[in-house]
């Protein structure tokens, strides 16, 4: 383990000494200006980068939400990354007005640089998310009267993915587990994952910052037990002799938490500065105007799309707690989030939604049911507590149901799983044939003439190399007369995730 060595570098006049030991990084500031906080030789080779950088990122970038403006007039595309001077940086970060201290050194700077250079792709696609997510994050952090600069978390947690999913089973915006998730009032089950709900999420995120605090009195070693857990952080401050000052403990705290801190601190320095790096929003289609309904009913999604003529991927987007398409609002009240305009539609039309489809979309519920048996093939990395969260069941039932003596699991082995899932098959039924959405017959043709479904066995087509920001639906869009859908059908392709460098077949136009 690395010696850490800890140093001030105190700016009282008078104290020339220490000046003189490094002028290399000293900074001229106006007379009353408070100098930045700046910690030298923190040494760490070989940093640790979370699984959040790399958890879900094609997935976002896919999202349908998140467009990728080629346009130059839109968008200039990719830049070269500019990084700047230790002074500069160090300067930037003591100009921001933060409850939470922002210290600067050489573990800071590097996460600083990984957010301008290596990631900045995705740094530009949580730029666009920004408008969208962060008033949630203020608002819920003022009314529980913590730092507001505590809304970027969720960019070093999940990169702002609502439904980004780690291998150790933690989920959402703030990355909660199974466990801390229902202890702060979360629901999990097979339908629904409260950790993937903005709203929700956010109350339980900032009620466990809170209790934090309170155990810890300073928001460093909070960031810290956040992200590892109280116990490991008091292992830590044990192992250092009893320091409560972060950068002392650093150290001794797990491996994948040291950059923790280090990245808040980055993540708060590039989305105040990006301007300065060449980082630009990429736009985001999702509505700034919403509004909440609430149902009493249980409804599917493909109800609400069809009766109000609107995208299910806006849908997904907006509630993205809602595992299996439905609102099973028949045990309680639920919310649905919905744009404004669609969310005054939806109470007029209530009535029509609810009987649309019912007998077949919600078709196999029963008020006497039973758990359904589920076969799951375990993945390459997948964890027994990433499965318990995914399905909504504890790790020690797992274990019961397969005769398992510990977590660890094969690759390619097949585990049983009972999930209580309120009835409705999670697999879905045979021989069942999709009716259209609700539509005049003469309305049917004009569409399908004006649009009509492309037959993908004579279609002549080229290959595609896909590019960062890509997805089904933006590539549809420079082919007129194909959906996301047709072109998914054009690879035989059932995902709508796609990978950069993926080549995939686009039609000869």
């Amino acid at each position: 383990m690395n010696k850490t060595i800890v140093s001030l570098c105190m700016w009282a006049s008078g104290i020339s000494g220490i000046l003189a030991q490094d002028t290399s990084r000293l900074i001229t500031l106006p007379d009353n200006e408070e100098p930045p906080v700046i910690i030298e030789n923190i040494e760490d080779e070989n940093l640790f980068i979370p699984e959040s950088w790399d958890m879900d990122l094609d997935s976002l970038m896919n999202a349908w939400h998140v467009q990728y403006y080629v346009d130059k007039n839109a968008h200039p595309g990719y830049r070269d990354a500019v990084t700047a001077s230790d002074s500069v940086y160090a300067e930037r970060l003591s100009k921001l007005n933060n409850i939470i201290a922002l210290p600067y050194n050489d573990v800071v700077r590097r996460c600083i640089n990984l957010y301008v250079d290596r990631r900045r792709t995705i740094v530009e696609y949580m730029l666009g998310l920004e408008n969208f997510y962060f008033p949630l994050f203020e608002q819920a952090l003022d009314t529980h009267r913590l730092p507001l600069e505590l809304k970027y978390l969720p960019v070093i947690e999940s990169a702002l993915n609502p439904t980004a999913f780690s291998r150790a089973g933690a989920s959402g915006l703030w990355q909660f587990m199974i466990g801390t998730g229902k202890q702060y009032g979360l629901e999990v089950n097979s339908l629904i994952d409260e950790r993937c709900d903005p709203v929700k999420s956010t109350q339980a995120a900032c009620a466990y910052l809170k209790d934090l605090y309170g155990i810890y009195g300073d928001w460093s070693l909070v960031l810290a037990a956040y992200n590892c857990g109280p116990g490991n952080v008091n292992k830590a401050i044990r192992r250092s002799g009893g320091s409560t000052d972060y950068w002392k403990i650093y150290p001794y705290l797990p491996r994948e938490t040291r950059l923790y801190v280090p990245l808040f601190i980055a993540a708060n320095y590039v989305m105040h500065y990006y301007a300065h790096h060449q980082l630009y929003p990429v736009p985001t289609v999702l509505p700034m105007a919403t509004d909440t309904v609430m149902v009493n009913q249980a409804i599917h999604f493909d109800q609400i799309a069809e009766v109000l003529n609107m995208e299910k991927d806006l849908l997904r987007a907006l509630n993205p707690q809602y595992k299996r398409e439905i609102i099973p609002g028949n045990s309680q009240p639920r919310a649905i989030r919905l744009p404004a305009l669609q969310a005054y539609a939806f109470v007029e039309k209530e009535n029509t939604i609810i009987n649309h489809r019912k007998d077949e979309l919600l078709a196999g519920r029963t008020e006497n049911h039973h758990p359904e048996k589920i076969v799951h093939k375990v993945l390459k990395g997948e964890t027994i507590r990433a499965i318990s969260g995914k399905y909504g069941v504890s790790t020690a039932n797992i274990r019961k149901w397969n005769k398992l003596k510990s977590n660890r699991l094969a690759t390619g082995r097949r585990l049983t799983i009972y999930v209580d899932n309120g009835g409705y098959a999670l697999t879905p039924s045979p021989n069942k044939t999709p009716s259209p959405p609700i539509a005049s017959a003469e309305k049917a043709v004009k569409q399908e003439v004006k649009n009509p479904v492309p037959d993908n066995s004579t279609v002549e087509y080229n290959r595609y190399k896909v590019k960062p920001g890509d997805s089904f639906y933006s590539i549809s869009k420079h082919y007129p007369g194909y959906s996301p859908t047709d072109i998914m059908k054009l690879n035989n392709i059932k995902s709508s995730k796609l990978k950069i460098g993926q080549y995939i077949k686009v039609p000869k136009v």
